[in-house]
């Protein structure tokens, strides 16, 4: 593996695990909520019979093992090498899985956007800070306690809050970035570099290492909030796939997921304090390709569902005119 150490091996293989298994999660997953909704109420209708398909809870399964290898893969490999990865599970879900197993199409706006992401995430990360090394569960209820941080958090509530009570109503169904803006805002306090996994994260480590962690108050505050942000963001993803096509839903909620992640890292550990102009242009231009790649998507993503062709019912069928009548000459 040339240079690499082995460490890093280690995290680009579990890396790479995670992406398979969550790619294919996202597509089981659709399958048992098509199912569910032919039998039931869609989730996209706020139903929950998706709950008693075997596919669905296949693709739970799925997810969270390749969630497993991702949390594992950052103990390993810095973030610069694991982050960039995740593109993979994009590709897998909509160039080959939804394509052959949901025969959803994406059509060449939808390729072109797909490839700006990739390419503006990727130049994120990539130019991105070093993480902070945070070695106790008190390091991190430090970082999470001071005020930058607690006013990025409360606005993401805040947020999240409105597009739940009254924009998911209103457009839940026909603008994807609601189901997915409120899965990703959710993430940025939850996974990857930020608060909650990291904190369990350290917790369980340091815990099995013989220093429990889990006689602080600081502990259990993290798990409850990992488990309420997480079940909160597996109810409006299901909203999603169940009423979007997978194969744009994958991008944006990388992309959107990604740049916010980054964005509460960059804010709680304060890393931009090290970085240089060149850096911050690079970052800058990413985030530029990023958007111009998700605003391509949303504007085209009808482009590969065909239309249904609207029917006169008056002329629809042509048996029920009048054998005996003549066409209706229209007035010029």
């Amino acid at each position: 593996m040339g240079g690499m150490s082995s460490d890093n091996v280690h995290g680009l293989v579990l890396a790479v695990s995670s992406s398979v298994f969550i790619g294919s999660s996202f597509i089981i997953k659709k399958k048992g909520l098509m199912n569910a909704g032919a039998t039931g109420i869609r989730a996209g209708s706020g139903g929950y019979s998706y709950l008693k398909e075997p596919w669905w809870w296949a693709g739970m399964m799925s997810m969270i093992i390749g969630e497993v290898a991702n949390f594992a893969a950052y103990a390993y490999a810095p973030a610069i090498l694991v982050t960039p990865l995740g593109a993979l599970s994009m590709i897998i879900r909509y160039a080959v899985l939804a394509h052959y197993c949901l025969d959803e199409r994406l059509h060449i706006f939808g390729v072109v956007g797909c490839a700006l992401c990739v390419v503006g995430s990727t130049t994120i990360v990539l130019h991105a800070p070093q993480e902070t090394q945070v070695k106790s569960v008190k390091e991190i209820w430090f970082f999470a306690t001071e005020p930058g941080f607690l006013v990025y958090a409360c606005i993401v509530l805040v947020v999240v809050g409105v597009l739940i009570y009254r924009y998911v109503p209103l457009y839940g169904g026909t603008h994807l970035v609601v189901y997915v803006g409120i899965c990703s805002l959710m993430g940025s306090l939850t996974v990857r570099a930020v608060m909650c996994v990291k904190a369990v994260g350290i917790a369980m480590k340091l815990s099995f290492s013989g220093s429990n962690q889990f006689v602080y108050f600081q502990t259990w505050f993290f798990t409850v909030l990992l488990f309420g942000f997480i079940l909160t963001q597996l109810n409006y993803l299901n909203k999603a796939l169940d009423t979007f096509n997978t194969a744009v839903i994958s991008p944006v909620y990388y992309v959107m997921f990604t740049s916010l992640t980054i964005l509460a890292s960059m804010i709680m550990f304060k890393n931009w304090d090290s970085q240089n102009a060149s850096q911050i242009i690079s970052e800058l231009s990413g985030f530029v390709t990023i958007f111009s790649g998700t605003f391509l998507l949303h504007k085209t993503k009808d482009m590969g569902t065909p239309a249904i062709p609207s029917q006169s019912p008056k002329l629809s069928n042509p048996s029920t005119r009048s054998r005996n009548q003549s066409p209706v000459r229209p007035d010029l």
